[in-house]
């Protein structure tokens, strides 16, 4: 079946979000004026996933005749909050949120309910609440598979013995949970038993788990396997490693995905990575907002599946990856 036209995409993408086919007769300031708004909170736009989730939201949003506002709530569930009663109350049509925590996420979509604003939950997960649908990776799997290279390495190299730690994402998230209980789960049934640390991320900054990391190698020296649960903080561990001398004798597999990564997969830097495709969830995310403002529900859950890169790999994945995983345009 051959796709559509540009022109012919945009008028279907304006017929789900509930507007007008044909605009261009419209003066262009009526036009601004006219644009119902999507906003998008998201938890923060220092890290890569956010900010490409984003892009993937916008990128269906605007052809569709919208406009589009991410707005960064900096980690913390007020703000996450004022956010949203700040776009409501300038008469957003849609909400897509990808909540501090699961449990604040509620008070959010608690909000948008009362105002009669359609959301849409991208990543991380709810407590409760209404909304359209949830759109999410398969953190489980994608962990389990992250751990299962992981053991196998580790079998590879006779650590069969070998203590392993954690550098999670907050685990008063749905995600951060499953992550945590995939991992495990592999590593214990490949008979790897041993988790010996954890620590749980906060500020999710480079400098964090750097110090998490060099307290880990000092108290734990015969650590042998690390398993850090978000991208960018992965190279601030990575670099403590190297510091404390260590690089031979630990094995660092991590979640989500940058384009530092293809390197560091190849050189075995990096064990193995679940990659998420945040482009493909923020695409996911409007689609099913515009899907829902059209009238016709979505699927109440969208699962985007996880890719398991591995230095075995990386070279067939990395054309998909440059695009839903890390939001690089083509010929980037």
């Amino acid at each position: 079946m051959p796709y559509p036209s540009t022109l012919s995409r945009r008028r279907c993408l304006r017929q789900l979000a509930g507007l007008p086919m044909y605009a261009g007769s419209w003066p262009v300031a009526a036009q601004a004026a006219a644009m119902p708004l999507v906003a998008y909170l998201t938890p923060g736009l220092d890290l890569p996933f956010w900010r490409t989730l984003g892009r993937g939201v916008q990128a269906v949003v605007e052809p569709a005749g919208m406009s589009f506002e991410a707005l960064d709530s900096r980690n913390s569930d007020e703000l996450q909050l004022a956010h949203a009663q700040s776009v409501l109350a300038r008469g957003a049509a849609g909400l897509v949120l990808s909540p501090t925590s699961s449990k604040s996420a509620v008070a959010v979509l608690e909000l948008a309910s009362r105002a009669k604003v359609p959301a849409v939950v991208a990543d991380i997960g709810t407590n409760g609440g209404d909304y359209l649908s949830y759109i999410k990776s398969d953190n489980y799997k994608g962990a389990f598979g992250v751990g299962e290279a992981m053991a196998r390495a580790m079998g590879e190299r006779g650590w069969q013995s070998g203590q392993y730690g954690l550098c999670t994402i907050a685990l008063d998230r749905k995600n951060g949970q499953d992550r945590t209980n995939g991992f495990r789960d592999a590593m214990r049934e490949a008979g790897f038993g041993k988790e010996v640390v954890l620590r749980q991320m906060k500020s999710y900054s480079t400098a964090e788990t750097y110090g998490f990391v060099r307290e880990m190698l000092a108290s734990f020296p015969k650590l042998r396997g690390l398993f850090v649960e978000v991208d960018q903080p992965t190279l601030g561990a990575l670099q403590a490693v190297r510091d404390a001398r260590r690089s031979a004798e630990l094995l660092v597999g991590s979640f989500d995905g940058i384009p530092e990564f293809v390197d560091l997969l190849k050189s075995r830097a990096l064990v193995a990575v679940g990659m998420q495709q945040p482009y493909l969830m923020g695409q996911r995310a409007a689609e099913a907002l515009l899907t829902g403002r059209a009238g016709k529900p979505p699927a109440k859950q969208i699962l985007v599946p996880v890719l398991i890169a591995t230095s075995r790999n990386i070279d067939e994945w990395l054309p998909t990856a440059r695009k839903t995983v890390f939001g690089q345009e083509e010929g980037a």
